[in-house]
């Protein structure tokens, strides 16, 4: 029996390429933060921190603050956002029209006179409500927090605030906070950059006056750290199969986990559930269902026509407590580019990719059906759209006729699995039963005949 000769350079061969292959990945995973949340139908999307320092003396600096949403369909709605930021001093906010500070903090080491705004390192500061007192207002202020998205509403997409800062001590100059957060689920903030000086004209465009300084800070948005499991779900049906697909079971929870809280049909909630604070969203209880989640979105192939097909799509808010204003939909699908019209919804294509017309934005029309109402008889919304058929790709086969993606107020919806679309009904079957059909009826004339 021979014996098997090792080569010791294989071993070194292969360990070396182990450890470069292990470090390469941990590179990688460790190269990727978390926090980062590309969106590819919104490329460009991100919230802006601007921060306008307009004029800077030995005991103050005066500050305007824009908070604005560059993002095409994802808004912030209650409870609002909540700017917060860290001072590298000890700075004070003295003065501040179209927000507050939720804090006054300790101000006891001034002693006598009008004491600062907010005394906090760490403040965090909220728009006012609408309706606030006109000496206390900025231009394009007092919105609660809300702000629409650009193509929503693109009057009220952004928010502004001005302030008085100054240091406690006899430090002079102005410092750029750090560590910037808007309070809001999922947002992350970056280091402030500075930009190009703001311009501002008072008079029509005659004279600029301009910033002493222009800092941005940029804030992205993850689904990820939003929440840890997803907020729709979408089920499907067609009238060429009577089978309704429903959403994927535990879609979004499953009843009797931690922390998974449902109402049972023909039951409510608590008085003390109910109650409702106007800073904090408010408490999530669903419906009890087989996936959990609390907004259900149905997409139903409703009728095919010679040249045209028409597709209706209902939304049902499943949650017991909660209303959703300005509430949007974004779904993915080849021939959107040939959508025709949308009944009793507003609708705008999102052409980020040039001549790839497959994704667009549905919302609801203003004092008709904007507010999607929490659970019950009235909490639907609901459109239908006619289509071109496009000769080049329309087909009824392999589910074509289903949206790729759906997302709900930005975030990704739980699709059914591909296989369980409902399918075209199988001509080849129907036509294996006839045929046998056709063979037990000549038996059994044959059999008559015979007799």
């Amino acid at each position: 029996m021979g014996v098997m000769k090792i080569n010791p350079f294989y071993f070194v061969v292969q360990i070396s390429f182990d450890v470069i292959s292990s470090f390469i990945i941990f590179f990688l995973l460790s190269s990727v933060s978390p926090s980062y949340g590309y969106d590819p139908l919104d490329p460009h999307g991100n919230i802006t921190i601007k921060w306008d320092l307009l004029q800077s003396n030995p005991g103050s600096n005066d500050v305007k603050v824009s908070i604005l949403n560059f993002q095409l369909y994802r808004h912030i709605e209650q409870p609002g956002w909540k700017m917060g930021w860290d001072w590298t001093g000890d700075e004070v906010i003295w003065a501040m029209q179209g927000a507050e500070a939720t804090e006054q903090g300790n101000c006891s080491r001034f002693k006598g006179g009008q004491l600062p705004h907010c005394c906090e390192k760490s403040p965090f500061i909220v728009d006012l409500l609408p309706g606030a007192p006109y000496n206390m207002q900025t231009t394009n202020c007092c919105k609660g927090g809300i702000l629409s998205s650009m193509i929503q509403d693109p009057s009220k997409f952004g928010a502004v605030f001005q302030m008085s800062t100054s240091a406690a001590t006899n430090e002079s100059g102005f410092h750029m906070p750090e560590n910037f957060t808007i309070g809001v689920p999922g947002y992350t903030c970056a280091k402030p950059v500075q930009v190009a000086p703001s311009k501002y004209s008072s008079d029509g465009g005659r004279r600029w006056t301009q910033a002493l300084g222009t800092w941005n800070v940029t804030c992205m948005y993850s689904q990820f750290l939003a929440s840890t499991s997803p907020k729709c779900c979408v089920s499907l049906s067609a009238f060429y199969n009577s089978t309704i697909v429903p959403c994927p079971k535990c879609s979004c929870s499953c009843q009797g986990l931690p922390g998974a809280k449902c109402v049972k049909f023909g039951e409510t909630p608590s008085l003390l559930r109910q109650i409702k604070d106007l800073n904090r969203e408010s408490p999530s209880f669903v419906r009890c269902s087989q996936h959990m989640c609390p907004i259900r979105v149905h997409w139903h192939v409703k009728q095919s026509y010679t040249h045209y097909w028409r597709v209706k799509i209902t939304v049902n808010n499943l949650n017991i407590l909660k209303n959703y204003s300005q509430w949007n939909l974004v779904a993915l699908h080849p021939n959107l580019k040939s959508l025709i019209q949308v009944f009793s919804f507003n609708y705008e294509p999102l052409n980020q990719y040039g001549q790839i017309n497959d994704t667009g934005m549905f919302w609801g029309i203003e004092y008709y059906n904007d507010m999607l109402l929490q659970e019950g008889e009235s909490g639907n919304v609901q459109t239908e759209m006619l289509l071109l058929k496009d000769p080049d790709m329309f087909t009824f086969r392999e589910g074509w006729g289903f949206p790729r993606r759906i997302l709900f107020n930005g975030d990704e919806c739980v699709m059914p699995p591909p296989d369980q679309y409902p399918g075209l009904p199988n001509t080849a079957q129907l036509g294996a039963q006839l045929s046998f059909s056709t063979i037990l009826f000549l038996l059994w004339l044959l059999i008559l005949c015979a007799e």
